[in-house]
C-alpha cells in the first residue's frame, strides 16, 4: 500500500506530536549520535519533525505493540525489533535466509498443479472430440485459457492482496483453488455418467441426441470451471512463493519452482504413455478417468503439504485494505495498478508480450509440426490414402510428437538444475562471523539471515563451506539471469529457423529437446526477477533497505505495488498475447495449409518461424532490464551505532 500522511484528529496542541502520527512515520529512540533507526516493519519516507516518543508515552495504534488478545488481557506489549526471542516481531524473520528443504516444501504445490495441467493440455482435446465436439467448437473452448488468466489471475492477486486473516493471505486461495480443481477434474472425468444419469432419472434415452448435446456442454462448462480454478490456484502459489522468501533467494525459490513443475510435467507425460486402466481398473475404466484421478490425489497431497508446512506472515498486522466495490473499481484498480507498475517489472512485462507470442505456436503445435513430418514421405508415396489409413499414419505421427515432448520436458528439468548452479546470483549471502549480533548489508550482499541480522548467525559445516566453494567455482564469469535470459531469447529463435534445415523425426526431437534450455529460462527469469523487486520494494517500505535517492523515494510512496496484483499483471502480459499469436496463426494456415492427406504442408513450420522472429524482438528488450537496481542503499554506520 502507498504509505501517506493522514491528518490527525486530535487537538492543535497535540498534532505535532509523534503520538498521534500515523504508525508508517514511527521511529525508534534516537541512538546517543543522533541517528534514528526506523522500525523494520514499517517506514516513513518523509523525515519527521518529532523523531522519537515522548517518554512515558505509547500510542495504542503503534505498529511496536502487540493488539489486546481475545483472551481478555487488555495489556499492550512492546515488540522491540532489536529482541531475538519476539516470535511476534515479523520485520526480520521472514527475511532470514531458507534451507533447501523449506524450498522443496514452499514449492511442491507446484508439482500438484502441473500434473492437472498436464492433463487438461494432453488429454482434454481429445476427450472432447469424443464427446462429440466439433475442432471449430473445440478452438472456442480453449479461448478459457487465455481469458482466465486475463481475467482471472489479477483479481484473485488483489483479492488475496486485501486479506487479513491470520492463516495469511494466499493459503485461503491455493487451498480453495486446489478444491475447485479436484471438483472439476474428476466431474470433468465422469461427464458422461453423471449427465447420462441424471437425465436418465426422467426417462431420458442416453444414446440419444439431445443427452449427448447436454453432455458436450456439461463438459464444456467444467473445462472453463477448471480453467478458472487452475488459475486462482497458480496466482496464489505464486504471491506464495515471493511472501515467503527474502530478496536474496527469490532466484532460488522460483528455480525450485521451476523444478517440481518440471517434475510434475515429467510425470504427468509418463503417466499418459502407461496403460493405466491395466494396472489401476478400480480408478476408472478409461485413461482420461485415471490420469483425474492420479491428478487430484497428487494436487490434494501436495498441496496439504505445502500449506501445512510453510508459515506465511501474519497479514492482520497490516494496514487494511483499500474497500472496492464491484468490478467497476476492479477495474479501475487495475488501470491504475497497470500505470503505476514499478520501471523493472514493467520492462520484464514488455519482454513477455513479445516472448510469449513466439511460445504460444511452439506450445500448441510442436506435435502438429513433428506429425507432418513424420506423415510427408507417406503421403509422397501414395497421396490418394483412405480417411482410414491416414489417420492411423497420423496417430503414429501424434506418438511421435509426444515421445518428443517427454524429452522436452527432460531436457527442460536437466536444464532447471545445471542453470542455476552456473549463473550468477543476483544477491548473495555474505558469510558473517558466528555471533555477530547484527550485520549491515549492502544491495548487492543480502545478509544470510536477513537484513540485519538481529539473531546469532550460524557458522556451516565445514562439508556445507566446502560444497558451496566448489558450486561457486561452476559459475559462469559475467553470466547473470539477465543476461542467460537474454541468451535464451536469441536460442530459441535460431532453433526456430533451423527448421529449413529439418528433414526426419530424429533431427526434430533434437531440436525440440534443445528448446528445452530457453523454456527453462522462460519459467525462472521472469519470476525470479519480478520476485526479487517486489521483495526488494517492500524490504524498503518496512525499513529493512533505505532508498538511495529522492526519486526512489517518490516513486515508492507513489505506487501500488503489491505483490498479488504485479503478478496478476504479468500474467497478463503473458496469456493476452495468445490472442494474437492465434490470430497471426490462422491466417498462416489459411494462406499456406492444404488439404488433408496432401504433401508439402509446411504452415506450422511458418508459424514457428515467425514465433522466432517475436523472439528477436524480447531479446533486444530484455536488453532493458536492469541486472539490478541501484536504488536502494544501507546506512552501515547508523545501525552499528545504535548496537554500540
Amino acid at each position: 500500500m502507498t504509505p501517506t500522511d493522514h491528518p490527525s484528529s486530535s487537538s492543535s496542541s497535540s498534532s505535532s506530536s509523534p503520538l498521534h502520527s500515523p504508525p508508517r512515520n514511527l521511529s525508534l529512540p534516537p541512538d546517543p549520535h543522533g541517528s534514528t533507526v526506523p522500525h523494520p516493519k514499517v517506514v516513513s519516507f518523509r523525515r519527521s519533525s518529532s523523531p522519537h516518543l515522548p517518554s512515558g508515552e505509547m500510542n495504542e495504534q503503534s505498529p511496536l505493540l502487540k493488539p489486546r488478545t481475545s483472551h481478555g488481557d487488555d495489556s499492550l506489549k512492546v515488540m522491540s525489533p532489536l529482541n531475538d526471542d519476539e516470535d511476534d516481531w515479523q520485520g526480520g524473520r521472514d527475511q532470514e535466509t531458507k534451507s533447501v528443504g523449506y524450498l522443496i516444501l514452499l514449492t511442491i504445490a507446484g508439482l500438484g498443479l502441473q500434473i492437472g495441467w498436464s492433463v487438461e493440455m494432453s488429454y482434454g482435446s481429445p476427450y472432447l472430440l469424443s464427446l462429440g465436439l466439433s475442432k471449430s467448437l473445440l478452438a472456442l473452448v480453449w479461448i478459457a485459457g487465455p481469458l482466465s488468466g486475463t481475467l482471472v489471475q489479477p483479481y484473485v492477486g488483489m483479492k488475496s492482496d486485501n486479506c487479513r486473516i491470520r492463516w495469511g493471505k494466499r493459503r485461503p486461495f491455493i487451498v480453495g483453488g486446489a478444491a475447485a480443481t479436484i471438483l472439476s477434474l474428476m466431474v470433468l472425468a465422469w461427464t458422461r455418467e453423471i449427465v447420462g444419469g441424471f437425465l436418465g432419472i426422467f426417462g431420458a434415452d442416453r444414446e440419444s441426441q439431445w443427452v449427448k448435446n447436454c453432455i458436450a456442454f456439461f463438459a464444456v462448462v467444467f473445462v472453463y470451471v477448471l480453467d478458472f480454478a487452475i488459475n486462482v490456484m497458480q496466482a496464489a502459489l505464486r504471491c506464495y512463493v515471493v511472501d515467503c522468501v527474502p530478496t536474496h533467494q527469490q532466484e532460488s525459490a522460483n528455480a525450485w519452482m521451476m523444478r517440481t513443475t518440471g517434475v510434475g510435467n515429467i510425470l504427468g507425460y509418463i503417466s499418459g504413455y502407461i496403460d493405466l486402466p491395466r494396472y489401476l481398473p478400480w480408478l476408472g475404466q478409461t485413461q482420461f478417468k485415471i490420469l483425474c484421478a492420479i491428478a487430484s490425489f497428487t494436487m490434494a497431497a501436495t498441496v496439504a503439504t505445502s500449506c501445512s508446512t510453510v508459515q506465511e506472515r501474519d497479514p492482520t498486522f497490516d494496514n487494511p485494505p483499500k474497500k472496492q466495490d464491484g468490478l467497476v473499481d476492479f477495474f479501475k484498480s487495475l488501470f491504475h495498478s497497470v500505470k503505476k507498475l514499478p520501471a523493472q517489472i514493467r520492462r520484464v512485462c514488455h519482454v513477455q508480450l513479445f516472448a510469449w507470442i513466439g511460445w504460444f505456436p511452439f506450445l500448441f503445435y510442436i506435435t502438429t509440426y513433428i506429425g507432418e513430418i513424420y506423415v510427408e514421405p507417406f503421403f509422397e508415396a501414395n497421396p490418394h490414402m483412405t480417411d482410414a489409413e491416414i489417420d492411423k499414419i497420423w496417430e503414429d505421427g501424434t506418438r511421435m510428437g509426444t515421445f518428443a515432448l517427454l524429452v522436452f520436458a527432460l531436457t527442460t528439468f536437466a536444464a532447471s538444475v545445471i542453470l542455476p548452479v552456473i549463473i550468477k546470483p543476483t544477491f548473495k549471502a555474505p558469510d558473517t562471523p558466528p555471533r555477530t549480533p547484527m550485520t549491515p548489508t549492502t544491495p548487492h550482499s543480502m545478509s544470510g539471515s536477513g537484513y540485519f541480522s538481529a539473531r546469532p548467525t550460524k557458522t556451516k559445516p565445514a562439508l556445507q563451506q566446502r560444497i558451496s566453494s566448489w558450486l561457486i567455482l561452476l559459475q559462469v564469469p559475467g553470466l547473470t539471469l539477465r543476461r542467460a535470459w537474454f541468451l535464451s531469447h536469441l536460442m530459441f529463435a535460431g532453433l526456430m529457423w533451423m527448421t529449413f534445415l529439418v528433414r526426419g523425426t530424429t533431427t526434430a526431437t533434437i531440436l525440440v529437446a534443445l528448446v528445452g534450455i530457453p523454456w527453462a529460462l522462460t519459467q525462472w527469469a521472469p519470476f525470479a526477477l519480478i520476485g526479487s523487486e517486489i521483495a526488494k520494494r517492500d524490504a524498503m517500505k518496512r525499513g529493512l533497505l533505505r532508498p538511495a535517492n529522492h526519486d526512489v523515494v517518490d516513486d515508492l510512496e507513489d505506487e501500488e505495488d503489491q505483490t498479488g496484483v504485479i503478478l496478476g499483471i504479468h500474467n497478463v502480459a503473458i496469456a493476452a498475447p495468445q490472442a494474437i499469436a492465434s490470430l497471426v496463426s490462422s491466417v498462416i494456415f489459411r494462406l499456406l495449409q492444404k488439404p488433408r492427406g496432401t504433401p508439402g504442408d509446411y504452415s506450422v513450420a511458418w508459424v514457428l518461424r515467425l514465433g522466432g522472429l517475436c523472439a528477436i524482438a524480447a531479446a533486444i528488450i530484455t536488453r532493458k532490464v536492469h541486472e539490478e537496481s541501484d536504488d536502494v542503499e544501507v546506512d552501515s554506520d547508523r545501525f552499528t551505532r545504535r548496537l554500540d
